[in-house]
C-alpha cells in the first residue's frame, strides 16, 4: 500500500477525482467511479469491486480505520491520500460522510453471469432516467431480498455519485445488471420468470397476481410508462390502486409496494 499527502486543489489527483464525480465520460473511459463515505465503502469492498484510490481526511476519520479499510479484501493495493480538511470540503459531496473518499473501479455484470435462486425476484426497469429513483429502487431491492435488479435501455449511468448515495451503497449488495431490453426479456422468457408489467389500462390489482414462482416486476418511467415490447412481452399486467385524483406513484414507490407484496405472498408458504 502506497501513501502520499495532497494539500492542493490544483494537484492532478485532486483534480481527476473531481472530473470522476461529474462526468459520465471520464468514468467509462478510466473504468472507475467515486465511492464517498464509510458505509458505502464497505459494501463496495463487500461485494468485491476493487478500491484503486483513497482519500482521507485525518481531521474527520482516524486512520486506523482507514488501515482497517484499505487491508480488507480488494483493498490491500489501494493508494492512500491523506488530504487536510479545507480540501476535503471542497471534494466531498457533503460533509458528514466520515472523511473518505475512494476512486473504484468498474466491476460490469452482464446476463449470463447472473446465478439466480429457484423462483427468483427480480425488478426489471426500462429507460429510468433519474439516478436518485433507481437508487432508491435498488434500496426497495436490497430491503426485499430481490435476486437482481435488471435496467433494459438504460439512459443513466449506473456508477453516477448521485445514485450511489440515493441507494446507500445497495448497487454493491444487489447484482445490476444493464441490457437492451429485448435480450432481457428473452433471458426471462428462457428461465420461465412470468414478466408483470406495472400499468394503468388492461391489468389486474397487484395483489390478485401470484407472485411466489419465477417473477419480474417491471416498471418503466413516471412520464411514460412502458414501451410496447415490455407490454407485449407480459405475462400479466398489474396495477396499484390509485384512490386520489392523480394516476401515478413515484417508481421507487411503486417498487417498495410491488416488491414486498411478492415478499409477502412467499412469507405465507414458510409459515
Amino acid at each position: 500500500m502506497r501513501k502520499e499527502t495532497v494539500t492542493s486543489a490544483q494537484n492532478p489527483k485532486i483534480k481527476n477525482l473531481l472530473l470522476l464525480q461529474e462526468k459520465s465520460k471520464a468514468r467509462r473511459e478510466q473504468g472507475l467511479f467515486v465511492v464517498e463515505g464509510r458505509r458505502e465503502l464497505e459494501h463496495c469492498l463487500e461485494g468485491g469491486f476493487p478500491v484503486k484510490t483513497l482519500f482521507y481526511c485525518p481531521e474527520i476519520i482516524d486512520s486506523s480505520s482507514v488501515f482497517e479499510l484499505c487491508h480488507s479484501e480488494r483493498g490491500e493495493e489501494s493508494l492512500l491520500i491523506e488530504i487536510p480538511l479545507d480540501l476535503y470540503k471542497k471534494v466531498a459531496y457533503r460533509e458528514s460522510t466520515e472523511g473518505i473518499i475512494a476512486e473504484v473501479a468498474y466491476k460490469s455484470l452482464t446476463l449470463e453471469d447472473l446465478r439466480l435462486p429457484e423462483n427468483p425476484l427480480i425488478v426489471v426497469l426500462e429507460s429510468v432516467e433519474k439516478p436518485g429513483n433507481l437508487g432508491a429502487v435498488l434500496r426497495s431491492a436490497d430491503a426485499a431480498g430481490a435476486d437482481a435488479v435488471l435496467i433494459g435501455d438504460p439512459l443513466t449511468d449506473l456508477y453516477n455519485p448521485n445514485l450511489i448515495r440515493a441507494s446507500i451503497g445497495a448497487v454493491f449488495t444487489v447484482p445490476v445488471v444493464a441490457a437492451p431490453s429485448a435480450r432481457i426479456i428473452s433471458f426471462l422468457r428462457e428461465r420461465n420468470i412470468q414478466i408483470l408489467t406495472a400499468q394503468l389500462q388492461d391489468s389486474s390489482l397487484y395483489y390478485d397476481v401470484d407472485m411466489r414462482r419465477g417473477t419480474a416486476i417491471v416498471m418503466g418511467t413516471e412520464s411514460t410508462g412502458l414501451t410496447d415490447i415490455w407490454r407485449k412481452a407480459a405475462t400479466a399486467h398489474i396495477r396499484i390502486p390509485m384512490l386520489g385524483r392523480l394516476d401515478s406513484l413515484n417508481v421507487s414507490v411503486s417498487a417498495a409496494i410491488l416488491l414486498f407484496e411478492a415478499v409477502r405472498q412467499r412469507v405465507e408458504i414458510t409459515h
